[in-house]
C-alpha cells in the first residue's frame, strides 16, 4: 500500500513508519519544510497539502500537532494542543476532498 503519515517524525510516527517500511509499503511522510526525499510531501496545517495532484495513496495516518510530551500542562498548552490538531485535521481532510484518486481511509490519532 502506499501510505501518507503526519507527524512522522515523532514517537509513534517514526516507529509505524519503520514497521510500515519494513513490511513492504511504500510510506510517505508530510513535513512542513520543503521536502527533501522523494518520500516527502510539503504541507501546512492552514493550507494542507501544498499539490495534491499527482499524489496518489491508499491510506492516510494522521499523528501530527502540537507535542503532548513537552512541557506543563498549563491552560494555554492545552489550548495549542486542542487547536493544532483541530486546524491540521481540517487542512488534511480538505486537501484528502480535492484529491483525483482519494485515500480508502484516514486514521487520526492525537
Amino acid at each position: 500500500m502506499n501510505i501518507l503519515i503526519s507527524g512522522a517524525s515523532g514517537l509513534v510516527g517514526s516507529a509505524l513508519t519503520a514497521e510500515l517500511a519494513k513490511e513492504g509499503h511504500k510510506v510517505l511522510r508530510l513535513v512542513r519544510r520543503a521536502p527533501s526525499s522523494s518520500d516527502e510531501v510539503q504541507w501546512d496545517t492552514e493550507r494542507g497539502i501544498h499539490d495534491v495532484s499527482s499524489l496518489a495513496v491508499d491510506a492516510v495516518v494522521h499523528l501530527a500537532g502540537e507535542s503532548i510530551a513537552e512541557g506543563r500542562w498549563s491552560a494555554a498548552k492545552k489550548q495549542r494542543i486542542l487547536e493544532s490538531r483541530k486546524q491540521g485535521t481540517r487542512a488534511l481532510a480538505e486537501s484528502l476532498a480535492r484529491m483525483e484518486s482519494k485515500p480508502k481511509v484516514l486514521v487520526s490519532a492525537s
